[in-house]
């Protein structure tokens, strides 16, 4: 996908069904080449994981989306099996909005359950919600639990756990194509929904320095991923050093053009090639081993991606557990 205003709702780059483009694994869906990937694509914290862990996906609303809650991992796991049983906690990057383009991420303080149902009921529920008008760049984290909703005129790159569990709390009596209204899931989204927590909402970037030259800039880092932009112009070479790959990485070009050279640090993975280059395009979304090594960056033109790499709960779950 190159281009990012497409007369689309949202596109999934990381969808299990989405198909590879490239590389060794070119033709198959993704869900497909995760079954065959060895440590060295998957990094030794995906040893074993049966799922493809995040979902990466653009987002392009043409009018206001519904209002909405998702739950977390402990309520899906005992109520929605049959959906995947995992919650959903995600994070929204603004690529570009036009002025005036808001969205809504979480309540503002002192909303309680009651008075929530009661602007429910007579329509004022935006009211209720902290409002942000939003520029590219933008940042909000928005954790299962936290209702929200985004307007229109603004493209969003999304980072999620890979879960489609949303529970709709109100959608402007907008019907479907058969004339009736919308389903809604109010008494679930009650259940999951955390009226008294301060997380989440517009995160204050951080700064990434190479050499005290900013980047970009450390996004969101959560239980189930980071996040970050990396910006160059100019072409830069950098050497990792050696050590166990733990993470594969998800790279989305949001601006430029160029290519990427590469060595890896897991010898075998990619046959008898060790090394190589890929050519890249705005709108591509890559999928980076976690044996990658050394890298060269080799732009045409600016570029800006946004960096994703998953965290893998049940590791950090049993690293907690073996320490007590």
């Amino acid at each position: 996908m190159h281009d990012l205003n497409p007369l689309i709702g949202e596109a999934w780059l990381t969808g299990v069904d989405c198909r590879i483009a490239s590389g060794p694994f070119a033709g198959q869906t993704l869900g497909q080449a995760w079954k065959e990937m060895t440590i060295g694509w998957r990094g030794a914290k995906f040893a074993g994981e049966l799922d493809f862990p995040v979902l990466l996906k653009f987002i392009f609303p043409t009018d206001k989306l519904s209002i909405q809650v998702h739950p977390d991992d402990a309520y899906a796991a005992t109520n929605e099996p049959a959906a995947g049983g995992r919650g959903k906690t995600e994070m929204w990057y603004v690529v570009s909005a036009e002025p005036g383009a808001r969205l809504l991420a979480g309540l503002k303080p002192g909303v309680s359950r009651q008075k929530f149902l009661a602007a429910l009921a007579d329509r004022t529920l935006e009211e209720l919600f902290q409002s942000h008008e939003v520029r590219a760049g933008d940042t909000f984290f928005i954790p299962a639990g936290m209702p929200h909703t985004i307007g229109p005129n603004m493209v969003i790159c999304e980072v999620q756990e890979y879960s489609d569990l949303t529970y709709r709390i109100y959608d402007y009596d907008r019907r479907d194509a058969k004339g009736r209204l919308r389903e809604l899931h109010i008494e679930k989204a009650l259940e999951v929904m955390d009226f008294n927590s301060g997380a989440g909402g517009k995160v204050v970037l951080r700064p990434q320095l190479i050499r005290n030259k900013k980047v970009g800039e450390f996004l969101v880092d959560c239980p189930y991923f980071s996040a970050s932009t990396f910006e160059f112009g100019q072409r830069i070479h950098m050497s990792m050093v050696p050590k166990l790959p733990e993470r594969f990485s998800l790279w989305v070009f949001l601006a430029g053009e160029g290519a990427i050279g590469w060595s890896s640090s897991a010898p075998g993975m990619f046959g008898k090639i060790d090394a190589g280059q890929f050519s890249y395009r705005q709108g591509e979304c890559w999928f980076i081993p976690a044996g990658f090594r050394s890298r060269g960056y080799y732009p045409k033109t600016k570029t800006s991606l946004l960096v994703a790499s998953p965290f893998n709960p049940k590791d950090e779950l049993k690293k907690n557990t073996d320490a007590e």
